[in-house]
């Protein structure tokens, strides 16, 4: 193989992990941005994959999301161990005890699975309330 063609190999592979990287960190957003509003599937490492992800394959995603009004200061925080404002703590928390007190209740009629349901919420709980309360400063 000559040096050409290995170098138009190499940049070829580039180009498909550059876009597998976009895909999968964009794939992540959705995630995250369900997981918002879904209790169950787990936000925060949905956008840290993300960022991960942009941040190896383009540096405009990845300036989006870190500068984005929703996930930027939300991953940024996490990130630097600040935790979450204790609005996101509070609302977090009631939607994910509604959404499944809900779905254990009325729609799941095997008394396994109500469980399995109720331990996700606890640990979930402990998750969210273990985290540090991030305060935004006066100064």
């Amino acid at each position: 193989m000559t040096l050409h063609k290995a170098k138009l190999e190499k940049t070829k592979r580039h180009r498909v992990t550059r876009a597998l990287l976009i895909v999968a960190g964009s794939l992540c957003v959705a995630l995250g941005a369900v997981g918002i509003f879904i209790p169950i599937l787990p936000t925060t490492p949905f956008l840290l994959l993300a960022a991960a992800c942009y941040c190896r394959s383009s540096d405009r995603l990845y300036q989006w999301l870190m500068g984005n009004r929703w996930f930027g200061t939300y991953i940024r925080n996490y990130r630097e161990g600040k935790g979450l404002s204790i609005k996101t703590k509070i609302i977090a928390l009631t939607v994910l005890w509604v959404s499944i007190s809900y779905s254990a209740l009325f729609w799941i009629d095997i008394l396994i699975l109500q469980v399995v349901l109720l331990a996700v919420a606890v640990g979930v709980s402990t998750h969210i309330i273990r985290l540090p309360t991030f305060r935004k400063s006066t100064t």
